[in-house]
């Protein structure tokens, strides 16, 4: 499988975000995209997922499903954490599995929250819930992965059990595409890095 992107342009509220662009990424591979605040890396991002519209260029996910969008392939982790207050930690990936497919039995351990599963999710922590964010990661299977700030909130010990489900990931011929304005943990990353326009 290989996501190649050429000569991707952004346009967001009549200005230029970025123009192109471009990176070819294999099974195994992760790309880091670095650069200034407004420089385009979240946007390129969600440009990716398919949430915002490219202004120019083609982007492909080769060997992937024909029949689904590469947003239906990918996992989109924003800097919202898109979680329900009200219901609990696991009836939060419940709802998450149920709604995307997937299997919550064994995806709370990986991320530390086993223990929390039934505390109301409104409870935890700002990395307590990004940690059932990234929980998602391990209960929906996903070829690609797009991380924006994946690491802001979380502590040393939360960053290591990322970057252990990051390899893992990786190790089985998955994707990932971070963006960050530090290392996140794959010393093997190549970096993209996006100029402001």
């Amino acid at each position: 499988m290989q996501l190649i992107a050429e000569n991707l342009a952004c346009v967001r509220g009549g200005r230029e975000v970025f123009a192109d662009v471009g990176f070819a990424l294999g099974a195994g591979e992760a790309l880091l995209v670095t650069g200034r605040n407004g420089a385009g890396k979240s946007s390129l991002l969600r440009l990716i997922a398919g949430l915002i519209r490219r202004a120019g260029g083609t982007l492909t996910l080769a060997g992937g499903d024909a029949e689904l969008t590469i947003g239906e392939q990918a996992h989109y982790l924003g800097h919202q954490d898109a979680i329900k207050a009200a219901l609990t930690v696991a009836e939060n990936l419940r709802f998450w599995c149920g709604y995307l497919g997937g299997a919550p039995k064994a995806a709370l351990e990986p991320v530390g929250l086993a223990d929390l599963a039934q505390l109301p999710a409104g409870y935890l922590s700002a990395g307590q819930k990004r940690r059932l964010s990234l929980a998602r990661l391990v209960a929906i299977k996903r070829p690609l992965w797009l991380l924006d700030e994946p690491t802001s909130v979380l502590d040393e010990t939360s960053r290591g059990r990322l970057a252990d489900l990051m390899r893992a990931h990786l190790a089985g011929g998955g994707m990932i595409i971070a963006a960050s304005h530090g290392p996140i943990g794959l010393e093997r990353a190549r970096e993209l890095r996006m100029d402001s326009a």
